[in-house]
């Protein structure tokens, strides 16, 4: 009777094991298709952000020109494409660096494709005069696109073939496209330039009238 009363005790024990063991089986597995969907959910969101990298003479104007336009996150100006480490403005006005004076660009590609980035780069500068762009002159004023990946590469080299084809310009365009390699934000007062300093000569005489140039051209990718 006792030997019974043990079996009973045994399998009961057993029974209660296998239900709570089931039970813990299915929320870990509640809780890792949760977390999966979560990641999955994150990454997902990741995906709709990317970064370009664009040298096209002084970065004061090119900052002012990318920050308006629609579906751009943020952007900084920097230094991109040399040998040296952590260069100072100064080093890189000496053109021993390597490095170009960019705007480096995060943005959405739900609202602003890398397309309509390039469309905006090659039409905002001159493209067809090496190291330099109007008064500026030296490598640091290059003409450039540090592509972050492989379809970055193509749709630069394919933009412009084409535009050599079509005849454009009425002379080649020499614009670098290389792999992004390295960059380097430049010192606190290049960023956001001509905002902050609109009365300032250079900001007013040469940069406001491509601002508003640009602005008529591209309203319609404008933010709002």
């Amino acid at each position: 009777m006792n030997l019974s009363i043990l079996r009973v005790g045994v399998t009961l024990i057993a029974v209660i094991f296998f239900v709570s063991a089931c039970g813990q089986n299915k929320n870990n597995s509640s809780s890792y298709k949760m977390n999966a969907e979560t990641n999955q959910k994150a990454e997902d969101n990741n995906s709709t952000i990317d970064t370009a990298t664009f040298g096209a003479g002084c970065f004061f104007f090119f900052f002012a020109v990318f920050q308006r336009l629609d579906g751009v996150i943020s952007i900084k100006s920097g230094y991109s494409g040399g040998n040296v480490k952590n260069p100072s403005y100064k080093e890189v006005c000496a053109g021993t660096t390597g490095h170009a004076e960019v705007c480096q660009i995060i943005f959405n590609k739900t609202k602003i494709s890398f397309d309509e980035l390039l469309e905006v780069f090659w039409k905002t500068h001159d493209p067809t005069t090496l190291n330099s762009q109007g008064n500026d002159f030296g490598t640091q004023y290059r003409s450039a696109i540090f592509y972050h990946n492989e379809e970055q590469k193509q749709l630069a080299e394919k933009y412009k073939k084409e535009i050599n084809t079509s005849g454009a310009y009425p002379s080649p365009i020499v614009t670098e496209i290389t792999k992004f390699t390295n960059y380097y934000p430049a010192e606190d007062y290049h960023q956001n330039y001509f905002n902050q300093n609109g009365n300032q000569g250079y900001c007013k005489y040469v940069i406001q009238p491509k601002v508003d140039k640009f602005e008529s051209i591209f309203k319609n990718k404008l933010k709002k």
